[in-house]
């Protein structure tokens, strides 16, 4: 469906606010704040790989049309820059990460490739305290776009903020309660270092934070042994990612796949991780029982 052009003056205040965000994630806490102020589209839907995202032509159109483009920043979406030079947007762009400390991964955190640029693991995002964050950035962008609406944006902001440390509470009561040496799980991909510090558990992982180049051999050799040094026994494939690396991984440790992680987007519409927080509970909850069934 053709979009119509922007409106002005009166008219203008009257419709929503057209953002596009670069993911699902973003797309779902513009939405939450937003409310009925924004009218919101994310390049990269559910269940898809921004590492790997080509834009096509209607993206560059969508872009276009924006009123704000919402982004992660941290070097994530590698092909913003390109996409919003040639849409010619020349409104704001807010990238949600800007103001937060940068985490890098720790001394073998991971053995697999660094690639070159990515000095800061970008997935800030698998942080709660991180998302009170990116909501603060959402809510003063909407609110300056929109003034007259700012009550009631920042009356959504505060609720959804009290959903979220309400969920950080319950999350950081439940790991605290496993030992802390059996809080130790494999991924597909390095995702989740934002909540590795944020609540106690050390992951593993062949390929790190971009999924734009398979792990080596050697990688994977590597990360075998050290599963088995460290007894590692809960393993876990992403929703953006080939199972079949996880999958070996299982059969040449003797090691169990838990189930599946949410890491850099949503699930589809009317299924278990199809909002940030019901991505953030699933993953928690999925975890803890794989944690909870290792010997």
């Amino acid at each position: 469906m053709a979009t119509a052009p922007l409106a002005t003056g009166v008219h203008a205040q009257a419709r929503p606010l057209r953002v596009v965000t670069s993911f699902s994630i973003l797309a779902d806490l513009v939405a939450q704040v937003g409310g009925p102020v924004v009218e919101v589209s994310a390049l990269v839907g559910p269940d898809s790989d921004a590492h790997v995202f080509q834009p096509a032509p209607a993206d560059v159109k969508r872009v276009a049309q924006a009123d704000l483009v919402v982004v992660n920043g941290l070097h994530f979406e590698g092909w913003l820059t390109r996409l919003v030079k040639s849409s010619g947007f020349k409104g704001p762009v807010l990238v949600c990460s800007d103001g937060l400390p940068a985490r890098k991964a720790a001394p073998g955190h991971s053995p697999g490739h660094d690639h070159g640029h990515e000095t800061a693991d970008p997935h800030a995002w698998q942080d709660l305290a991180n998302a009170r964050h990116y909501v603060a950035r959402i809510r003063d962008a909407l609110v300056a776009a929109r003034p007259e609406q700012a009550a009631a944006l920042r009356e959504r902001a505060a609720a959804y903020t009290a959903q979220i440390d309400a969920l950080d509470r319950q999350i950081r009561a439940d790991f605290a309660a496993i030992p802390a040496d059996r809080r130790r799980v494999v991924t597909s991909h390095d995702a989740f270092g934002h909540f590795a510090a944020a609540y106690g558990i050390e992951f593993l992982s062949a390929q790190r934070w971009n999924t734009d180049s398979e792990p080596s051999a050697a990688d994977v050799a590597r990360l075998i042994r050290q599963i088995r040094a460290q007894r590692a026994t809960a393993l876990f494939v992403e929703n953006i990612s080939d199972p079949r690396l996880v999958q070996r991984i299982a059969r040449e440790t003797g090691a169990v796949v838990g189930g599946t992680l949410y890491s850099d987007a949503l699930s589809a519409p009317g299924t278990a991780a199809d909002t940030y927080l019901k991505l953030f509970h699933h993953n928690a909850q999925t975890l803890l029982a794989g944690l909870r069934r290792s010997p």
